[in-house]
């Protein structure tokens, strides 16, 4: 990941001269603020050289016009773009989506006209009417920090921000073409992994999960990423199709403001096909859900499940927070149930996490990775409440660090880390190819996809989850204490959260424990029950704890005479319960109706 240009003065300070009708503004002045484009190498972009260009404009008494433009750009292969968001009531009623080159909003469009060249667009926040949220493209050498400082000060705005970017959380390699499936180590782990010193049994125990579950086909999952080969014969049939949208009409059949988005839509070029044209998308989608049992190729996490494809980077891999906000919205009001974002940018945004508390407020679970810096930052969505936040781990189980990719590269940590999962040597399928099956990636957006399909696999299961019901699952089932010791410290740490995500105890109720440490299962009857619920606890317990749906604890009761015990739970929802002895500990998932 590159690291923030350097922020330097790049001239003198403007000469602002007062307003006459033909007087004329000269105005060189240095950018500020934060640079937020990210490129995959750990080292700095150099600071521009470039001598500040001097550009002049009309100025206006009352608006203040004239401290908008300034000199080098930070990044001056993208233009600067900033996000609007209007205060309810301030824009123009009965304003159309997209209607004319505005906001609707009189003070902000008069702000903006005078820019020439400033494009503005509306941000897809689902079928509000009018719009609110709005990006302003800004024509080369405009002070975009002085530009957001009128938008404030108007009193029109909720909030002004930037628009920032990140990137994919993968990079890829190449190998000679091999067979598929014993390749796939992180759902099936033998200890014979040739491309990296490997532990048996350090995968997610997917061969026992598909067991309970394989999926269905009613369960959507979205993927915001680079797109989609979606005409791969592994998603064959899986592919999510808009049905109410008409196919080639050039009509808005189903009002979005999206004309024949069948197949989903790439926000970055702003056209009706995802398909993928980086790579990245398409190995993340296949590992979600790639066709299984179907003697071809790879398997992915869910068999059955349909896959949304919401192109939101571009070729290069870089993107705009308005278009992942825009796709968020896109997959909720078209109804997805899981979100995979294996994308991230260091920014926080107001507009990224009203998206992302969205879809969470609409019961859309949102699985993001935590990036690969190798350091204890910060990236989102990962660091938005509510999302599961997703490291990589090794074939060997310790923590990636590094990747194949980069001696400098690592699984981010941070105190917003949720679990970890296999993410480094992860094959998968080929843009390019419906044939090559010898691609594999590194880095934590390829962890990120075992997760959000095993969110997906549980919504089969128990359709009713909760987005924080289905996070905390994840977590109190995944596997403690199996990577290194200085990191991998009992309970929660911030290497590797709640340990390695485990589908198998996912599914069938069990909290997570060391496997070499697995203690007899203890009985919880009636389950589900209405409230009273009596639990047979096994030989040398210690400890007994009872967990709510948010992981926080509401009853613990220590000792070791009793057998069994009743417990008296008031309030419906989903409850976990956790028994420990001297050496290990396991729990089972309790429904309260």
């Amino acid at each position: 990941m590159d690291h923030p240009g350097e922020h330097g003065r790049c001239g003198p300070e403007p000469t602002v001269r007062r307003w006459r009708p033909p007087a004329r503004l000269s105005l060189s002045n240095t950018p500020s603020g934060e640079g937020h484009r990210w490129g995959y190498n750990a080292l700095p972009h150099p600071p521009s050289n470039e001598p500040c260009a001097t550009t002049t404009m009309y100025t206006r008494p009352l608006l203040l016009i004239g401290l908008l433009l300034v000199g080098t750009a930070l990044f001056p292969r993208t233009p600067e773009r900033v996000i609007a968001k209007l205060k309810a009531g301030h824009h123009a009623a009965g304003r159309s989506p997209g209607e004319g080159n505005g906001t609707g909003n009189a003070m902000i469009d008069a702000l903006t006209r005078d820019l020439p060249g400033a494009v503005v667009e509306r941000v897809h926040t689902g079928r509000q009417s009018p719009p609110s949220t709005f990006v302003i493209q800004l024509p080369p050498d405009t002070d975009a920090d002085r530009l957001m400082d009128a938008y404030r000060r108007s009193g029109e705005v909720e909030y002004v921000e930037r628009d920032h970017q990140g990137l994919a959380g993968g990079v890829q390699g190449v190998v000679p073409t091999d067979t598929s499936y014993p390749l796939q180590w992180g759902l099936s782990n033998q200890g014979t992994f040739a491309l990296a010193p490997a532990v048996a049994g350090a995968d997610i125990q997917m061969e026992d999960a598909w067991t309970v579950e394989q999926g269905d086909g009613s369960i959507t999952v979205a993927i915001i990423d680079t797109g989609t080969k979606w005409d791969h014969p592994e998603f064959a049939g899986r592919i999510w199709t808009n049905t109410a949208e008409i196919a080639g009409n050039g009509v808005d059949d189903d009002g979005n403001g999206l004309v024949d988005d069948i197949r989903g839509w790439d926000f970055a070029n702003n056209d009706n096909d995802p398909m993928d044209d980086q790579g990245h998308g398409t190995n993340v989608t296949g590992i979600i859900g790639a066709q299984g049992d179907n003697g071809i190729g790879f398997a992915g996490v869910d068999w059955n499940c349909k896959l949304m494809s919401l192109k939101a980077l571009d070729s290069d891999s870089y993107g705009y927070y308005s278009w992942w906000a825009s796709a968020i919205h896109y997959a909720v009001d078209h109804g997805a149930q899981v979100i995979n974002m294996s994308i991230g940018g260091t920014s926080s945004s107001s507009t990224l996490s009203d998206a992302v508390n969205y879809a969470l407020s609409h019961g859309v679970v949102v699985v993001a990775c935590m990036m690969n810096t190798n350091a204890n930052t910060t990236f989102y969505p990962a660091g938005i409440p509510g999302v599961i936040a997703v490291g990589s781990t090794d074939p060997d189980d310790t923590r990636s660090a590094p990747f194949f990719w980069s001696n400098t590269s690592g699984s981010n940590f941070g105190a917003h880390i949720s679990v970890v999962a296999p993410g480094n040597y992860i094959y998968g399928l080929s843009h390019l190819s419906n044939s090559n099956y010898s691609t594999y990636w590194g880095g934590t957006s390829q962890a990120t996809p075992l997760v959000a399909g095993l969110a997906a696999l549980l919504l089969a299961s128990s359709p009713g989850l909760t987005p924080a019901e289905v996070k905390t699952i994840v977590e109190t089932s995944a596997e403690d204490m199996v990577g290194a010791a200085n990191e991998d410290t009992p309970g929660w740490d911030p290497y590797h959260g709640h340990g390695r995500v485990n589908a198998f105890n996912a599914l069938t109720g069990s909290v997570g424990t060391r496997t070499a440490d697995l203690m007899p299962t203890f009985t919880v009857f009636p389950n589900p029950t209405e409230g009273t619920v009596t639990v047979q606890l096994p030989e040398h317990t210690q400890r007994l704890e009872v967990y709510d749906a948010q992981g926080r604890s509401i009853h613990r009761w220590t000792g070791s005479a009793r057998s069994t015990t009743t417990l008296q739970l008031t309030t419906s929802g989903l409850y976990y319960i956790e028994v420990a002895t001297a050496t290990a500990r396991q729990g089972q998932r309790l429904i309260v109706r």
